[in-house]
């Protein structure tokens, strides 16, 4: 049997994952916890992914004053152990000497000896002079709010009045937030069941079906969750079924639907005639048919580009769809920080590019009098207000129906949720109607 890889080594190789290979931080640091064989090991390896990934823009800072000359690129993994490092000292509660130790004793493993002593030396040196760093850097918005600068200033462009609030929520460990499926057991009583079982939490404000704990759990340990009667959900993405407006027998589309949550309360709260759910990839369309059979749902489930409707659509109009369009990830940084090191200004243009295209494409698909609820999980207002404006200036059929909501602020023809607000991530919602 082969001896476990230590917990550091996992993490590198977990970082390497998503800044090299382009793979998701959730998909990396899932893999990674699989090979740890104590449970302990596993949530210290995600910590360590998680919070370097949060805080790398202020971790970069202070490592490029602690070393005499920038790591090679070829040496990337020796960097993300110093970057390691650095987050145990900083943040974590590990002893400082096992911080220190084990993450040189990493390089060993990495078969990177002749790293140890550079290791060994800045850590230490950070321990001296952690006082003077953060001085030092106090002045660099980099450092001082861990983005990247083209996402900070696209912030203070977009919200003058909100972007430093914004910055400092996203740097925050989110919520965990629950969806109850009210086909199995209402809110209250799952209040009180999750009580009992030693998970106390309180009903979220503005969604019927969310609950906030007190504090995270291992969903496998929530009452009935493998029985379907309960999801994990951030209150800003359960707010989607509600807005869309949808009743009992009505024919709606879930355009890129996966991971299937805005699909399944859909279904939970409806008894619907049709429901479509469109996923491009198919590794992400299989975990919306996970959901649904786990909740005891049911969708006509299509791997399609859901802009290429004549590969999919069976020319019946739907009287509801919900476009929750590919975006930047802006608002949801609290969740996957990893947003802030792979996501490029060049990659946000072509999401706007592509909402645009899925926009003029589902427009024909909406019978008349129907409504398009337009979402996506950013904060950055080319892809929300300024879409939808955009939209609405070109197809003189849609008008922007008002949304009567107490949360967010205004955004054009919709309504955007502040990133952490009422405890929420960021997202947008314009609800459009066709004109009969």
């Amino acid at each position: 049997m082969m001896a476990a890889k230590p917990t550091r080594v996992l993490a590198v190789q977990a970082l390497l994952a998503v800044l090299k290979d382009g793979q998701t931080l959730t998909q990396a640091a899932d893999k990674a916890a699989v090979e740890c064989a104590d449970p302990r090991d596993a949530a210290l390896v995600k910590e360590l992914c998680y919070g370097t990934l949060r805080w790398q823009p202020r971790l970069e800072a202070w490592l490029a004053r602690l070393v005499e000359r920038p790591i090679k690129a070829a040496d990337l993994d020796i960097k993300l152990l110093l970057l390691l490092g650095l987050y145990q000292l900083a943040y974590m509660r590990v002893p400082p000497h096992a911080a220190v130790q084990q993450t040189v004793e990493a390089c060993r493993a990495l078969d990177k000896s002749w790293a140890a002593g550079l290791l060994n030396a800045v850590l230490r040196r950070f321990q001296r002079e952690q006082a003077a760093l953060e001085a030092a850097t106090a002045d660099d918005p980099q450092a001082r709010y861990a983005h990247p600068k083209w996402f900070i200033e696209e912030l203070q462009k977009d919200w003058p009045e909100h972007w430093q609030a914004m910055l400092e929520s996203g740097n925050e460990r989110p919520p965990f937030t629950l969806r109850v499926n009210r086909r199995e057991v209402s809110r209250d009583a799952y209040l009180v069941e999750l009580t009992a079982a030693g998970m106390p939490g309180k009903a979220c404000v503005h969604s019927d079906d969310g609950i906030t704990l007190d504090a995270a759990v291992d969903v496998t340990a929530l009452p009935g969750f493998a029985e379907g009667r309960v999801s994990v959900q951030d209150e800003g993405a359960q707010l989607a079924a509600s807005l869309l407006d949808a009743e009992d027998g009505m024919r709606v589309l879930d355009a890129c639907a996966a991971p299937g949550g805005k699909t399944c309360h859909l279904l939970e709260r409806h008894d619907l005639k049709h429901l479509t759910a469109v996923e491009l990839e198919s590794r992400r369309a299989q975990r919306i048919n996970d959901n649904l059979r786990r909740l005891k749902l049911t969708a006509e489930l299509k791997v399609a580009d859901a802009a290429e409707v004549q590969s999919w659509w069976d020319g019946t109009p739907y009287e509801r769809i919900l476009l929750d369009a590919p975006c930047s990830a802006s608002g949801v940084v609290r969740r996957h920080p990893d947003v802030k090191a792979r996501r490029t200004p060049a990659e946000v243009s072509a999401a706007v590019g592509l909402q645009a295209r899925l926009l003029a494409a589902l427009w024909p698909l909406l019978a008349p009098g129907g409504k398009l609820l337009y979402v996506t999980c950013s904060v950055f207002q080319r892809e929300n207000a300024a879409q939808v404006a955009a939209f609405l200036a070109g197809h003189p059929d849609a008008s922007a129906l008002p949304l009567d909501v107490s949360w967010g602020v205004a955004a054009g023809a919709g309504r955007q949720v502040l990133t952490g607000e009422g405890g929420m991530d960021g997202f947008y919602y314009a609800c459009l109607e066709k004109r009969g």
